[in-house]
């Protein structure tokens, strides 16, 4: 079979730049087109010189008639609000598109215009039918879905290992849907590439810090397809914490069991049960819990479980890579599902460890 060619538009981002190396020696897909505002004119040996690509190509302005004679998939890592300028063209020119961002993760664009406005700046959409068909790319949940979309949204890494622990439990009804609470651990790299003062070394070493605490924009998204898997509106609180590493990302989600007759065991087999056809999600044993040192540089997402049965409270942890299953691993996840490939080609499932 063919290579299918990818355009990867925000390329010298981290989420650009993962994405890249994925692909790399991908043996199914192979990068075509390399778009970039800024960088628009360079080599990209002068950009990242530490990931040399094939011909030293170079970057060129995102322009959807280019890239559809070029691409037959587009990935594209770019500042929320932007993407939505690129999708429509590059649609309607026969391109399925990946998103990165946040632009089209919510099915309602209202809700996203109320979520990101301020982030996003003043930048007209008139794509609220895109939102609606927008497919959101958590390819455990819906692979038929995303195997057939022209446009997948990646969630973000917040929401991906968050939905991974909390939504078998909602799917069988077995946890009380009031109370449920997500405290969540990331590194640096979650916040970008650009320049930011609270990421510099002096001022997030040596330091634990919540931002966000209350209203922080992933909360919505994790309620959305809670919701949609439960069957009825899901409200809970989320907050998350920086961390003093460059990458990695703990969920420790807190929420009472219906029946205390179940065991930890028992939620566990659930969960196991839940994933037996997902190769990049690994159910750890009760008891052994998991840390982001043993999913860094992977797809994979380890989960475990553990109950208190002092207060019937059931705790379940996720840890993922933010860069890579929280992001360009799961974008690269869905392109080979959408490309009818097996979802874990060219994926990294063994961590780098130490």
């Amino acid at each position: 079979m063919a290579s299918k060619r990818v355009a990867v538009i925000g390329a010298s981002g981290y989420g650009g730049l993962q994405t890249l190396r994925l692909l790399h020696e991908h043996p199914g897909l192979e990068v075509s087109f390399l778009g970039g505002e800024r960088s628009s004119g360079k080599r990209w040996s002068e950009l990242v010189p530490f990931l040399p690509l094939a011909g030293d190509p170079v970057v060129q302005t995102p322009d959807p008639a280019a890239i559809a004679e070029q691409a037959d998939f587009a990935v594209l890592s770019l500042p929320n609000g932007l993407a939505a300028q690129l999708v429509p063209p590059l649609l309607e020119r026969g391109v399925r598109v990946v998103d990165l961002s946040a632009d089209y993760r919510y099915s309602s664009l209202a809700q996203w215009q109320e979520v990101y406005s301020g982030e996003a700046g003043q930048l007209s959409r008139a794509d609220a039918h895109l939102c609606a068909e927008a497919v959101y790319g958590l390819p455990e949940w819906q692979p038929e879905q995303i195997h057939s979309a022209r446009l997948v949204a990646a969630p973000g890494c917040f929401p991906t290992a968050s939905l991974l622990g909390l939504l078998p439990f909602l799917k069988q009804g077995l946890i009380d849907t009031r109370g449920i609470v997500i405290d969540a651990k990331t590194g640096t790299s979650g916040g970008g590439r650009a320049a930011k003062e609270h990421l510099l070394l002096a001022e997030c070493s040596e330091a634990v810090s919540p931002y966000g605490v209350v209203g922080h924009r992933h909360t919505s998204e994790i309620e959305q397809l809670a919701t949609r898997v439960a069957g009825h509106e899901i409200q809970l609180q989320f907050t998350p914490h920086l961390m003093p590493m460059v990458r990695g990302l703990l969920a420790t989600i807190y929420c009472r069991l219906r029946d205390p007759g179940l065991t930890a065991e028992d939620c566990g087999t659930l969960l196991a049960s839940a994933y037996r056809q997902a190769p990049c999600v690994e159910v750890l044993p009760v008891g052994t819990y998991p840390s982001t040192k043993w999913v860094r540089q992977t797809n994979r997402a380890l989960l475990s479980v553990q109950l208190d049965p002092r207060t019937d409270q059931l705790i379940v942890m996720v840890a993922i890579d933010n860069l890579i299953k929280g992001q360009a691993g799961q974008g690269v996840q869905c392109l080979n599902l959408m490309a009818g490939l097996e979802a874990t080609t060219g994926l990294p499932l063994l961590p780098f460890y130490p």
